[in-house]
């Protein structure tokens, strides 16, 4: 009698131990809250903890919007064996006809908060071609979640929220009690997927605006007028030239056309050789390359040399593209040099600027303005030039406004 009782009550045992294991995983959700979250690790070990709660889950998926200059959106996916995986979708990027075939698509278009299938019936898993993925691959059910961050309104309109799925090969697919476990984290993890939403979408506002390093910076509380620092540095000034007499001669849009040409060529070679670009004057560039890290002064500076002739490369290319359009060719210089500037907040406590101040920032667009007189598109200083052992081509003394003596300036060697 029993034994017969104990196998009798045995769901019942296990729907018990699942549920404390499942709070257990929904107090771990409400601790990652509370410090630093990475996303795609925390989702990963969601479904390994899942897993060893009891929760069958072989596959699950997290997507949200983001609020980025170049991405759209990104979602993380979780294998049972496999690991978890990010992927970001670029703005523009030919995604459409992908999402509008998926279910949280189908989803958002009829305001469904929820969304299962089982997997095991043919006509429900050929509704979708993730689905009929899923169904190859062993899955039995299906289910999903939309979860705004504000109200429901406004989340729609501001694709403010996220869509989670899980997928089973259990088979018969989720038992109830999976299913209640699921709707259940789905909220702690809302929570902890809106902390750190919030928190990156700082980081990618402050980093579009201040670049990455003065973003860090001002996040971590340094937003006081005058709350400066002094820091060796390597210096790039570039400027377009001709601007002035280029916005005349063209419409506004042609005219923005040929600033975002060169700012991908110049802005784009620095960021993608390890530089900073700290403001856009008009038509100039100024960016840093910090000497932080192994090799110090000399890194940087081959950095930001490396990033010179990229630019090159690039700006050659344009102009290409611009002669087969029937285009005037466009063309830019760039000085290079190191020394000390004052990095930090300046301006008014109404209207405050993170950049960099000091002699050396002035003394690197001098030499921007050396470019042209000497028909070279990059000058460098003498120290800067020590940086790096190269048979650099001496170029004489030269007169730098401002600058009470006159200053010794290099070229690179071809």
């Amino acid at each position: 009698m029993s034994a017969e009782k104990t196998t009798q009550d045995s769901p019942t045992v296990d729907m018990m131990r699942s549920g404390a294991a499942v709070q257990g995983v929904s107090d771990w959700l409400i601790a990652q809250a509370l410090g630093h979250i990475r996303l795609d690790s925390l989702f990963g070990e969601l479904g390994e903890r899942l897993v060893d709660a009891g929760v069958p889950v072989m596959r699950g998926l997290l997507a949200m919007s983001t609020l980025h200059p170049m991405f759209e959106a990104t979602s993380f996916s979780w294998l049972r064996d496999g690991g978890a995986e990010i992927t970001h979708f670029r703005r523009g990027a030919s995604v459409e006809e992908v999402w509008q075939r998926s279910p949280p698509a189908y989803m958002m278009k009829n305001d469904m908060a929820e969304l299962r299938a089982r997997l095991d019936d043919a006509k429900e898993h050929s509704r979708f071609p993730l689905w009929e993925e899923l169904a190859d691959q062993g899955a039995t059910d299906y289910l999903a979640f939309v979860t705004p961050f504000t109200d429901v309104l406004g989340a729609a309109s501001r694709r403010d929220g996220m869509i989670t799925s899980w997928a089973t090969d259990r088979p018969g697919g989720f038992a109830e009690h999976h299913v209640q476990a699921l709707k259940r984290l789905q909220l702690r993890l809302g929570v902890a997927v809106k902390i750190a939403t919030r928190e990156q979408t700082a980081i990618n506002v402050v980093s579009a605006y201040l670049g990455p390093h003065a973003g860090r910076r001002v996040l971590k509380g340094q937003i006081g007028l005058g709350d400066v620092e002094t820091i060796p540095a390597v210096i790039w000034f570039s400027d377009l030239r001709d601007s002035t007499a280029i916005s005349e001669r063209l419409d506004a849009d042609a005219f923005l056309d040929v600033l975002n040409d060169y700012f991908e060529c110049a802005a784009g070679s620095v960021l993608d050789h390890g530089g900073e670009v700290l403001r856009f004057i008009g038509g100039a560039v100024l960016a840093i390359f910090s000497i932080e890290g192994p090799g110090g002064p000399e890194r940087a500076a081959r950095m930001a040399l490396a990033a010179s002739r990229d630019a090159s490369a690039r700006m050659a290319a344009v102009n290409a593209r611009r002669a087969a359009d029937g285009a005037d060719a466009i063309a830019f210089g760039v000085g290079l040099h190191f020394g000390e500037l004052l990095f930090g907040n300046i301006g008014v406590p109404e209207r405050i600027e993170f950049s960099v101040i000091g002699r050396a920032a002035n003394e690197a667009s001098r030499l921007e303005g050396l470019t042209k007189s000497l028909e070279r598109s990059l000058v460098v200083s003498a120290a800067f030039a020590r940086l790096v052992p190269l048979e650099w081509e001496n170029l004489g003394r030269h007169r730098l406004a401002g600058v009470s003596e006159e200053s010794e300036v290099f070229a690179p060697p071809p």
